[in-house]
């Protein structure tokens, strides 16, 4: 492994009435490939008093990637996309030049027993030529992406490219989003099916290599995803993502990400002077932080 073996430990924060982990941006690794921001949510039980509700806010220069194990989040944005994204769905927001958008639970799972949440948030950097294009939604429902069984390890590939196979999901630049799942201890190898920077994200089991056990809530980064070999403890369940990095530098400010500073200082003002384009019929509205 790269990078000096660096691995990043997962840091809690609230959002409104939810704790997350903030796997990236980490100090000293802003960005694996083109991901440059992943959050964790839960597991928690979410009860009344307790629900998602996230009111309109503004993004640039990325696309938001929803993946959830349990749970449902209704998503709205300004391209007019409504868009309920249950276990194993795929939620694909490009922002572009422009969007905001809402989430909120689901009325249909505001009920007196409570519901499970557990899932992660997910940005991806756009190339700097496709920075300010025109936003989009884009969604992929579980049972359409591509799924296969070896050595043990049940894959699941979210998006991007990897083992021969290409995710559904339109994505901007080389990049890949997997999901595994190991039935047994078993080995994995990447050999050369997954191209650029890798992130390794242990959700739950351990993950070892290079005679070093890593346990849940931790992520292994390498400069090079080719050629690495890891055992899988049995029901162990990671998440791999990474990919071609960018030769510039993405900047980052609450919700914009941009390889341009003056593009998001104009960002900004446009947010405080409410010149963004809105979700259809919602009025909320997130000021913009100090």
């Amino acid at each position: 492994m790269s990078n000096e073996g660096l691995i990043i430990p997962e840091r809690s924060r609230n959002i409104g009435q939810f704790t997350v982990g903030r796997i990236l941006p980490f100090r000293k690794k802003r960005n694996v490939g083109p991901f440059v921001f992943i959050d964790h949510m839960g597991p928690k039980l979410i009860k009344p008093g307790g629900y998602l509700g996230v009111d309109q806010h503004p993004h640039i220069g990325i696309s938001t990637l929803t993946y959830l194990f349990e749970g449902e989040v209704e998503h709205k944005d300004s391209t007019g996309a409504t868009q309920n994204i249950g276990p194993r769905d795929v939620g694909f927001m490009t922002a572009g030049k422009a969007v905001t958008h809402t989430e909120r639970t689901p009325e249909h799972l505001k009920t007196e027993y409570g519901f499970f949440m557990h899932g992660y948030q997910i940005w991806v950097a756009l190339p700097k030529e496709k920075e300010e294009m025109e936003p989009r939604f884009d969604f992929v429902s579980a049972e359409k992406l591509p799924k296969w069984e070896q050595n043990g390890i049940q894959f699941t590939l979210v998006a991007g490219q990897g083992f021969g196979r290409t995710s559904p999901l339109p994505v901007h630049s080389p990049l890949f989003l997997l999901e595994l799942k190991a039935s047994e201890a078993s080995i994995f190898e990447t050999q050369s099916e997954l191209k650029g920077e890798l992130g390794v994200l242990i959700v739950s089991g351990e993950v070892s290599c290079e005679q070093e056990t890593i346990s849940a809530g931790n992520t292994i980064v390498s400069e090079n995803a080719e050629n690495l070999t890891f055992t899988l403890s049995n029901g162990a369940h990671i998440m791999l993502f990474g990919g071609e990095a960018f030769s510039e530098e993405r900047h980052l400010f609450w919700n914009f990400c941009s390889s341009s500073k003056e593009l998001i200082e104009e960002a900004k003002l446009d947010w405080e002077h409410k010149r963004f384009p809105k979700v259809p019929g919602d009025n909320t509205y997130i000021p913009l932080p100090n």
